[in-house]
């Protein structure tokens, strides 16, 4: 018996198709080169979750490589709402990728490039994650990565490798080190919180993404008055954290439980991190 369940739909370069049909040319850039820039939003309970604020990164992600951003935020809104209404998403992603776009195999490229655009929903649990019950447990890596880590390229090979080293220990995230300092999450901004109640992240650069989920968690620390420090810290000042955290989009604030198999604080979720995590959905669903 056929399915007849309805296909997902996707939008590519002004079309929303069945994802069975949708295609993008063999000579486009964002395959050949990973010459392109992404964006992933969550939708939790059908609001977009800081949503200006990824639209925002989009913009200067792209200026930084000098593609032309083919949309306005309000455009790109309407696309993205059109999508998930066509998809009936109540929960979960919507993905953005922008290439340079379409020609023949050279490094360098026509000036008068269009970008490609392509988008996609992936439905997921955001709000009820069932790894929050034990939190995460994480590995650290060298940290493989380009010098532009403030560009969210598609170029993610390192990410990905980082990831496959963390399931083949069994851990949900990598924490990628370079110079004896934690950098980053595979895909997260990595934090701790000190003894003494010090929230610490590394500092906003090159060597690093800015956070869309990062920034909206700061706000609240710094609504409830709580001390955060920007700096870096190792692998041993974390495992020395009463509690230990990563964030994201489509994390939001997840618990680490443990690093390299050891515990970090009492090897439980730490209450901070749930705490953050709540305050946030809250905010995002504005019943606080």
């Amino acid at each position: 018996m056929a399915d007849a369940s309805p296909s997902r739909i996707v939008y590519v370069n002004g079309a929303f198709l069945p994802i069975e049909t949708a295609s993008i040319p063999v000579m486009d850039r964002g395959f050949l080169f990973g010459d392109g820039i992404y964006e992933v939003t969550a939708l939790i309970e059908g609001h977009l979750a800081d949503n200006e604020a990824h639209l925002r990164r989009l913009d200067r992600s792209l200026r930084e490589i000098e593609i032309p951003n083919p949309h306005s935020q309000e455009k790109w809104t309407a696309i993205q709402q059109e999508l998930v209404m066509r998809n009936g998403l109540t929960e979960g992603l919507i993905y953005i990728e922008v290439t340079r776009g379409v020609s023949e195999r050279d490094f360098l490229s026509p000036a008068d490039l269009k970008p490609t655009v392509v988008m996609f929903t992936q439905a997921k649990s955001v709000r009820a994650n069932a790894a929050l019950s034990k939190g995460a447990d994480v590995i650290t890596v060298p940290d493989l990565r380009w010098a532009r880590r403030d560009i969210k390229s598609t170029s993610l090979l390192a990410q990905v490798l980082a990831k496959r080293a963390a399931a083949e220990a069994g851990a949900s995230e990598a924490w990628m080190v370079e110079d004896g300092a934690v950098t980053e999450g595979a895909s997260s901004t990595a934090f701790i919180v000190t003894q003494s109640g010090e929230i610490v992240s590394r500092p906003l650069s090159h060597a690093v993404l800015p956070g869309v989920t990062r920034r909206a968690i700061l706000r609240l620390v710094d609504e409830r008055n709580l001390t955060f420090v920007e700096r870096t810290f190792t692998v041993e000042e974390a495992l020395r954290a009463r509690e230990a955290f990563f964030t994201s989009a489509s994390t939001i604030v997840m618990p680490v439980v443990s690093i390299d198999g050891q515990p970090v604080g009492d090897g439980k979720p730490g209450p901070l991190a749930l705490q953050l995590r709540e305050l946030y959905i809250e905010t995002v669903l504005g019943t606080r």
